[in-house]
């Protein structure tokens, strides 16, 4: 089992649970410091770029999704279970849509990941044929061949703009990257994480009382990390920069190819990522199961741990019988 932390988090936000989950499956439970996160080391990707050979952006989704491939390797497994946090969720999916045979099962915690709206099906409507003579038949064939001639002109106008658009996006992006490496956006960075951090960890808890001094020191401790605001706006450049790809369709029309046993977990008081996205989420992946935990926010694995532990251990016993 794989624990992915999410956005400014580390794999103190798994210390609860780690020891549980592993009795609970009986196997090797692994959390690791997702790059510009936690106590990873940070690394100037803008420094030691060159013009002939561009390495993996450690701050990429990519680099994140190999480094958890890569973790089921060193853990000598053929297969894991994938337990991601809110944008380590993206991750999750992401890594399963890249090896789906190494992931046994995915589950979603308060999940950060768009769920697609509803969309109605489109009822193809065809001439009945009736028209039978020359005459019906001729003008047929002419109001074919205009209707192929205007799907030409109206394609040939959309691939057009869509290009002037991608031009201009590309501009945009190159514009803003910029302004993200400049120091001005460090010191934003820096200034923004030091006035709202505290009070964002406050925000993801039901019970903000219950936000000690030590949970805030675990949040706040990766800040006393060398280069940890540069990274941050590293990894901010990384997540901007990444297109859609050309040859895959977007996330949120794949995820009904997912095939794997799927539990998401979500607070009923989540204030970062409403329960409403994790149901639309739960319906868009076939056969998920859903919990909803009560009186919880944002982090089920840290303010939920016995109702956590129990709906995940419901789940591998539905999943996988023997395995707990």
């Amino acid at each position: 089992m794989i624990l992915l932390h999410g956005f400014g988090a580390s794999v103190f936000s798994w210390n609860k649970v780690m020891k549980r989950l592993a009795s609970l499956t009986g196997s090797k439970v692994l959390a690791f410091d997702r790059p510009a996160f936690g106590l990873t080391s940070r690394h100037n990707t803008f420094e030691t770029q060159s013009s002939d050979a561009k390495p993996l952006n450690p701050y990429s989704m990519a680099f994140s999704v190999l480094a958890t491939l890569y973790f089921i390797d060193f853990l000598a497994a053929q297969k894991a279970i994938l337990v991601g946090h809110s944008a380590g969720s993206l991750v999750a999916v992401d890594a399963y849509f890249e090896a789906p045979e190494r992931i046994a099962a995915l589950i979603l915690v308060a999940p950060a990941i768009l769920a697609p709206r509803a969309i109605p099906k489109v009822v193809d409507t065809k001439g009945d044929g009736s028209d039978s003579n020359d005459q019906g038949k001729l003008r047929f064939k002419l109001f074919e061949i205009l209707h192929k001639f205007i799907q030409y002109v109206t394609q040939s106008i959309i691939q057009m703009m869509k290009r002037m658009v991608d031009m201009l996006n590309s501009l945009y992006k190159k514009a803003l990257l910029s302004v993200l490496r400049s120091a001005f956006a460090v010191m934003l960075v820096r200034m923004i994480i030091d006035k709202f951090g505290v009070a964002a960890v406050r925000t993801a808890w039901y019970d903000s009382k219950k936000v000690d001094e030590h949970i805030i020191d675990g949040y706040t401790k990766p800040l006393r990390t060398k280069g940890w605001d540069k990274a941050l706006v590293e990894f901010t450049a990384a997540m901007l920069a990444k297109g859609e790809s050309e040859t895959k369709p977007p996330l949120s029309k794949r995820l009904h190819e997912i095939s794997c046993p799927v539990l998401i977990v979500t607070g009923d008081t989540d204030r970062i990522v409403p329960s409403w996205n994790a149901e639309r989420l739960s319906r868009a992946i076939p056969h998920s199961k859903l919990e909803v935990i009560k009186n919880c926010g944002h982090l089920p694995h840290e303010e939920k741990v016995d109702e956590f532990v129990r709906v995940v251990e419901k789940f591998l016993q539905r999943a996988f019988g023997g395995l707990v």
